[in-house]
């Protein structure tokens, strides 16, 4: 499962138009509206998380710029604290994009912060609160 945060701007012919209704069906992602400013005959803004495997996410990116919508990621990052994990390897057994492994012969759990896509599942899989979750909260509000 892939997961972002994204910015959607909605030109004014669009805020009337079941847009995100049209991503769920057509493409068959999840969202959950973290921000939603909409107004009739004007620009509207909304800020979702988006889930669903990546090649539909995609596809689903890919309709919404062709409407016109501006799609922009939300600055969002997840962190290690290295001094509460502990290297049990829980996080790595859940990372759906191989950023989270375990080093061998070590056993040592290394973080690739460039193969990362915030998708928060090692957060919740980490029973030592290792893995946090960091959003750039200026778009939120």
């Amino acid at each position: 499962m892939y997961s972002k945060v994204l910015s959607l701007r909605f030109p004014k012919k669009l805020v009337n138009e079941p847009v995100v209704s049209n991503l769920v069906q057509k493409f068959d992602l999840s969202f959950n509206i973290l921000k939603a400013t909409i107004y009739p005959r004007k620009e509207g803004l909304l800020v979702l998380e988006l889930r669903g495997q990546r090649k539909n996410f995609q596809k689903g990116l890919r309709y919404l710029k062709s409407l016109g919508v501006k799609v922009e990621s939300i600055g969002q990052d997840i962190k290690r604290d290295e001094e509460l994990c502990f290297h049990c390897g829980a996080c790595t057994a859940v990372c759906p994009t191989g950023a989270l492994y375990i080093k061998r012969p070590e056993m040592e759990v290394i973080f690739d912060h460039e193969k990362c896509s915030a998708c928060e599942v090692c957060v919740i899989a980490c029973p030592a609160h290792a893995m946090t979750v960091r959003f750039n909260r200026s778009l939120l509000y």
